[in-house]
């Protein structure tokens, strides 16, 4: 008898040891996540606006407004224009310049400008050649890092017409969690691009 209370008092030292120490490990934080996302199914409508110089197709989630005001001034013509994509809080801003009222080299070195002002917190910054069958050019930036826009492009004929494009969120910029959406609607800027063409 008293040797089956020995064993059970050992063994109730040992428990309570075991579990003094076990409490004593690092914690480990549970990963953060992210909420999963619906995204709708691809479908595209036409942008042709009487008087605009330009038209091309786009998703049928989003919705084109004017742009009324550029940093609280009014833009230099009313071809400034909006795509917003309500449901994941998105917005292509539209510049368009007219060619002659700007010299096509200022016009340019802005584009450039304007995407390396991403560079304090870009972890790269890719550029690639964009020339498409309705003979539209330009460049297309993919901005890595935690930025405000990842996803910018110009389009010119280099004569008359030079448009530009940037996708900004409104949220706190963090790369991960807006990689889904972003690999979304860049595909939606593609189209755009390819089937963007120069009405007059």
């Amino acid at each position: 008898m008293k040797f089956f209370s020995s064993v059970k008092f050992f063994l109730s030292i040992l428990l309570s040891a075991c579990a003094l120490f076990a409490c004593n490990s690092p914690y480990v934080p549970k990963p953060r996540g992210f909420f999963k996302i619906d995204f709708p199914e691809k479908a595209y409508q036409v942008f042709n606006e009487p008087g605009f110089p330009y038209t091309f197709e786009y998703p049928v989630y989003a919705k084109i407004e004017r742009d009324s005001s550029f940093f609280g001034d009014t833009p230099e013509n009313p071809w400034w224009i909006n795509i917003d994509f309500p449901q994941f809080n998105g917005r292509v801003y539209v510049s368009y310049k007219q060619i002659g009222a700007n010299r096509l080299d200022k016009l340019l070195n802005d584009s450039y400008n304007l995407t390396n002002k991403q560079s304090v917190k870009a972890s790269a910054i890719n550029d690639s050649l964009i020339a498409t069958d309705n003979n539209i050019h330009g460049t297309y930036f993919r901005v890595s890092g935690d930025v405000a826009t990842a996803n910018q492009f110009f389009l010119t004929d280099s004569t008359r017409h030079f448009l530009r494009g940037a996708l900004y969120f409104d949220t706190t910029p963090n790369q991960d969690s807006l990689k889904p959406v972003n690999a979304f609607l860049v595909q939606d800027l593609m189209h755009i691009i390819n089937t963007f063409k120069w009405t007059r």
